[in-house]
Formats: structure tokens, sequence, C-alpha cells
């Protein structure tokens, strides 16, 4: 029989070999090159540092959060006086690390609060919400929670069927809505409804939209005054989907619908397919908001918490 140590040390292997096989590209990308520049036995001067900063920049980390990361390895290096370039590395780790700890913090639901627990999931066209809500929704089905989806995307022809689709997968219900009204009398009548039934979680969908859309921002922080109004109170997790593919243009969208509705927590999908694994250092650095999930593939189980010192391992190596 496998003890309880043995299964967490199993599923944490489990993670850390997931990542290491997701973040290929970006280790390819970031770490290689970076090991590379240090095993050459490199002269510790200003032209090493100016080397490791345009890698940093290339791996899509911006340009302030390079910087604070140069100057920490240069003053180590000045300090300490540092011969050995490959000591760098691991230094390099151990800052890198140190950007990441602050926001490696789980979505936890506690026992004694108020049903539902609302999330409220938002961002650009194409970055996978919904099929995110339907891994997230099965997350929470593992533990034993009731979960009910609302589908607030009106606009995208196809976002209800999808969304009835993941909720199959993922053993959770999804609110009949009268498709005629709009997000936010959709939102409106599953939070009633989930009141009533005792719902445990409450994830609603919103339509994808453009950073720069006034108009479609102005209906998102509708939806979220209405939440605010039935709820009593703040909305729980406002749940930002971020495309690792985009890169850096993510950072514009992320700073965008933080100033027009709040966020408190990101996913991070498609880590399998980018080598711009990097702007979650500059996520990370620059606004400090808990990255929840990482997620890559279509499978109801292709999503994992956030682990800060997995991902600096999986992506930084040796070898």
């Amino acid at each position: 029989m496998i003890n309880q140590q043995d299964h967490n040390m199993k599923k944490k292997h489990g993670f850390l070999n997931y990542l290491k096989k997701n973040l290929i590209k970006t280790t390819k990308n970031l770490s290689q090159k970076i090991i590379n520049l240090f095993r050459k036995k490199n002269v510790i001067n200003e032209k090493l540092f100016n080397k490791l900063k345009e890698t940093l920049i290339i791996s899509d980390i911006d340009i302030y959060t390079t910087n604070k990361i140069c100057h920490l390895i240069k003053n180590y290096a000045q300090k300490n006086k540092i011969k050995d370039s490959l000591e760098l590395y691991d230094y390099l780790k151990i800052e890198m690390l140190k950007i990441l700890l602050p926001v490696e913090v789980p979505l936890i639901i506690k026992k004694n609060k108020k049903k539902p627990f609302i999330i409220l999931v938002i961002g650009v066209n194409g970055v996978g919400k919904t099929t995110t809500i339907g891994k997230i929704a099965h997350y929470f089905y593992k533990q034993k929670k009731s979960v009910l989806l609302a589908s607030g995307d009106t606009f995208r022809a196809g976002a209800y069927e999808q969304l009835f689709t993941w909720s199959k997968r993922s053993h959770s219900i999804l609110f009949k809505s009268n498709k005629k009204k709009d997000s936010s009398a959709i939102i409106f009548d599953a939070i009633s409804y989930s009141k009533k039934k005792q719902i445990d979680i409450l994830i609603a969908d919103t339509s994808g939209r453009l950073h720069n859309n006034i108009m479609l921002m102005e209906e998102l922080k509708k939806i979220a005054r209405v939440i605010k109004k039935n709820n009593y109170m703040l909305i729980d997790e406002v749940m930002f989907i971020l495309d690792a593919n985009i890169g850096q243009n993510s950072i514009n969208q992320f700073k965008m619908f933080h100033e027009n509705i709040g966020i408190t927590g990101i996913t991070i999908t498609k880590i399998d397919g980018t080598a711009k694994g990097g702007v979650i250092f500059s996520l990370a650095n620059k606004f400090n908001i808990p990255i929840r999930f990482l997620g890559s593939g279509e499978k109801i189980t292709d999503l994992n918490l956030f682990n800060a010192k997995d991902f600096i391992n999986a992506i930084f190596i040796k070898d």
C-alpha cells in the first residue's frame, strides 16, 4: 500500500515532469542560452551582463524586470568576488525564484464561505476561456464541490453549446439561460439560482473582448456591478485567462483589464506551445497578482496549480 507521503511525492514528480514536457520551447529559448553563456567560463564583466540582458529580453521578460535581475546578479558577483561564471547561473535561479514565489497562491475556498463562491472569467478572444472554465470546474469537482457554469458569452456563436459540452465533461451544471438576455442578466439569474440550490461555486463565462475596446470594457464593468449587487459584496475571484503565446503583448492586455475591473487571479494557458514563458516573470514582478493555474492541451486534466519552485526547476537545467 502506498502511504500519503509516497503519494504526494509521486504527484509532485508528476507535475514536475509535466512542466518539463510542456516548457521545452521556453527552456530552449531561455535556460539553454543562459547556461551556454555561463558554461564557457566567460570573464565576468560588463559584456557578460549585456549578453545576459539580451537573452532575458529575447525570452520575453520586459526591460524593467530584466534590469532588476541583471542588477542583482552584477551586485552579487562584485560583492562576493565571483570568479566562476557558472556560479552566477545558480544565483540567477535563486533570484528568479524570488520573483515568482509571491504569486504562488492557490485558489482556496474556505468551508465557512457563503455560497456561491463566484469566479468571473475574463480575457481577450481566443485565449481558451471556455476550455479553462471546464478544467477549473473539474478541479473543484474532484474536491467534492458542486459547480454551476453560467454562459455569459452572448457574442460568440456556439459559446453556450461549447460550455454545455465542458459541463458534461467536468460533472458540473450549466445554468439554463434565456439567450435573449444580456450577459449581466444571465449571470444575475445564475447567482440567484446558485443561492437557492446552495451551489458551492459559480463560474461565469464572459465574451472575449479586446482590451482597447471601450464599449466592451464598459459592459464588463456592468457585469461586475450586477454581481456585486446580487452578491452584496465584491466578486470572490476575477480570473484573467492569459495566452502564453502572446508574450509581452499580454502585459498591455492585462493592464487594461486590471485597471477596469480589478483582477485577483491569473490562469496561463497554452504553455506547451510557446517559447515566451518569460512573460510569467514580467507579470509577477510588475503586478504581484496570484498565478492560480497553468494549462495546456484539451484534456480535462491538463490544468495544474502554479508552483514557483517546480517552474524554475523545469526551465533551468544544467545539461
